[in-house]
């Protein structure tokens, strides 16, 4: 187990005016959250790799490019040039995933997996070993301000289960919902990167909401030592 969680704020609910301003705000997380949607495999559409390019430019803290996109092979790179230091991929979208999973690691970045909330964990059994990270979908993807689905607890716990009978570690994040509220039972199930958007840019002072999203996550991971 970690010996603290990370937080990673999703750019998704910043004030796009004024993403420079909004960054400095959080540059005590530990990555910066950025949804790409394409308007295919999502209903919305979002980031560009120019966002990505500006957010680099105006913190230091790593990026973390969550693809949803239908044809991710044919747009990494793009993301990768524009400074992503993590990509993670949908599994529903990904026809050849082992092969873009090597390509995304022989080009420098942390690659990983999304698993929408109906895709079941055991589709990763004979990737996992391959991985940096896992992300778990905890709402439909699409739109912020979405509501925990419960069942991602118990999907989060065979995540980890799985991860244990391989003898790896990738980091476990979770996307969606995640607020003061829930973060500690989010952290008992098996998480140890905590996505969050609006409770971050929602709050009267961001950089203390995730000091105080860490400080709960890191509660949850003592009940857990």
């Amino acid at each position: 187990m970690r010996d603290s969680v990370l937080i990673s704020p999703s750019i998704l609910s910043a004030d796009l005016a004024n993403l420079g301003r909004d960054l400095k705000m959080i540059d005590n997380a530990d990555l910066i959250h950025i949804d790409v949607m394409d308007g295919h495999f999502t209903q919305n559409l979002t980031f560009g790799s120019g966002v990505v390019a500006a957010a680099k430019r105006s913190c230091d803290v790593p990026l973390d490019v969550h693809m949803m996109v239908t044809n991710p092979d044919e747009t990494i790179d793009w993301y990768i040039d524009a400074g992503a230091d993590y990509i993670t991929v949908h599994y529903e979208a990904s026809v050849h995933l082992h092969r873009t999973i090597k390509h995304i690691q022989e080009r420098g970045c942390k690659a990983g997996v999304v698993l929408n909330p109906a895709t079941p964990v055991c589709v990763l059994e004979s990737i996992i070993e391959e991985l940096d990270m896992v992300l778990v979908m905890s709402v439909n993807p699409g739109f912020g301000g979405q509501s925990y689905i419960e069942s991602t607890y118990a999907k989060l716990r065979q995540l980890r289960g799985l991860c244990e009978a391989h003898g790896v570690s990738p980091l476990i994040e979770v996307d969606g919902g995640v607020s003061s509220k829930n973060i500690k039972q989010v952290v008992r199930a098996g998480a140890d990167v905590l996505v969050a958007g609006s409770a971050v840019f929602g709050a009267d002072d961001p950089r203390a909401e995730v000091d105080l999203l860490r400080e709960l996550g890191n509660r949850g991971l003592a009940v857990n030592a």
